[in-house]
């Protein structure tokens, strides 16, 4: 069962609307139809300003072209850390030929 939200209850949590839907689609066309200017803008940047201003002015594009991942937590029970599992690497003698 999908959950809703609170101030849109008609609506699933996580839905987007098709004007979200339909803006997401044109920035991608955007970007798609214009990689080689937009690789040439960079390259300018990248001359002018240094790589890295170049690699946040690509980042912001990709913000809107690609969803940002959002970040998950594990916890174990009642939220407390997840054990971590000890590991052993026995060393294991060369052979002699």
């Amino acid at each position: 069962m999908a959950k809703f939200e609170e101030g849109n209850p008609g609506k699933p949590k996580g839905a987007i609307s098709n004007a979200t839907k339909n803006a997401r689609e044109a920035i991608a066309r955007l970007v798609d139809d214009n990689s080689e200017r937009m690789q040439g803008w960079l390259d300018e940047i990248a001359e002018k300003d240094g790589p890295l201003v170049a690699w946040k002015c690509m980042n912001d594009v990709i913000e809107y072209h690609i969803p940002k991942l959002s970040r998950t937590e594990m916890t174990g029970k009642d939220g407390k850390d997840l054990p971590v599992p000890a590991f052993y690497i026995q060393p294991v003698k060369a052979r002699e030929d």
